[in-house]
């Protein structure tokens, strides 16, 4: 089962803003996409929520063209969390989280109520459900809609079998330990083969530490996508980034890698 994206086109007003864009997410795995400001990856993400409709190419969810499912079949399958998680009007962290129950209406309250403790205990949320949304800070709102979006994969997969999860920059405003928190609940998730994970990322660290996959996006095109070790080179960062990287094994982690930017020669200075 997979999210299958082939040649995909998509403008905004006289730009294009992806180009070309093919690319699988399937179960069990965490994919990662990099890239510079402006370079689609959100406009992917937005893609594959149906939000956006691209002018060619195909997107497939598990076989069945994306626009030929409705809203709540779509909900059903697959969980969004947008970059921005601010609400139209305030609600508690309960009943926001709870939200991500809506699509399953054939759920008992019993399942419900498990979907929420488990969500609230993987964003380190517990015992917060009662405080509104407008009263806590941006990290912690973050959580929250993490917290739903786990809710709704819950869902997904006690009735339907598996779900697909698309985090759109998770990691902004949250602190190292609450960022290896989500990514930890994300990748226990994915590794139980139940779902498949997209997290559009600016670390690039973080990306090879916990993806399986690395997308690497640049000017609306996927210029590679693969494994941490076969997609972050030298050549390729720079290509992306516009800045140069050394790429060396992980002091720590057996078998990933550590990017560290390396420093530019001053202006003037001459090169050998």
């Amino acid at each position: 089962m997979t999210i299958q994206v082939r040649g995909l086109e998509l403008t905004r007003g006289a730009r294009t803003v992806l180009s070309s864009v093919s690319v699988e997410l399937n179960r069990g795995e965490l994919l990662g996409l990099l890239g510079a400001n402006g370079a689609g990856k959100s406009t992917l993400v937005a893609a594959l929520a149906g939000e956006l409709a691209p002018q060619s190419g195909t997107i497939h969810l598990d076989g069945t063209p994306l626009d030929r499912l409705d809203a709540q079949a779509q909900a059903r399958v697959r969980a969004v969390m947008t970059q921005q998680p601010r609400l139209a009007f305030d609600l508690s962290i309960g009943e926001l989280v709870a939200m991500g129950a809506y699509p399953f209406a054939s759920a008992t309250p019993a399942q419900v109520r498990g979907w929420i403790a488990e969500a609230l205990a993987e964003a380190d949320l517990s015992g917060m459900t009662q405080r509104m949304f407008s009263e806590i800070s941006g990290g912690e709102q973050r959580l929250a809609q993490f917290a739903r979006a786990i809710v709704q994969c819950l869902g997904a997969v006690s009735t339907g079998g598996h779900g697909y999860l698309l985090l759109d920059e998770p990691l902004a405003g949250l602190d190292p330990r609450h960022q290896a928190l989500l990514l930890r609940a994300v990748q226990g998730l994915a590794r139980g083969g139940l779902i498949g994970a997209m997290l559009v990322l600016h670390d690039v660290n973080a990306a090879a530490r916990w993806c399986d996959r690395i997308g690497l996006v640049a000017e609306g095109r996927l210029i590679a996508c693969g494994a941490p070790a076969d997609v972050l080179t030298p050549t390729n960062l720079r290509a992306v980034f516009d800045v140069d990287m050394a790429v060396l094994p992980h002091p720590l982690e057996s078998g990933r890698l550590l990017v560290v930017e390396r420093d530019a020669p001053a202006r003037g200075d001459g090169v050998a």
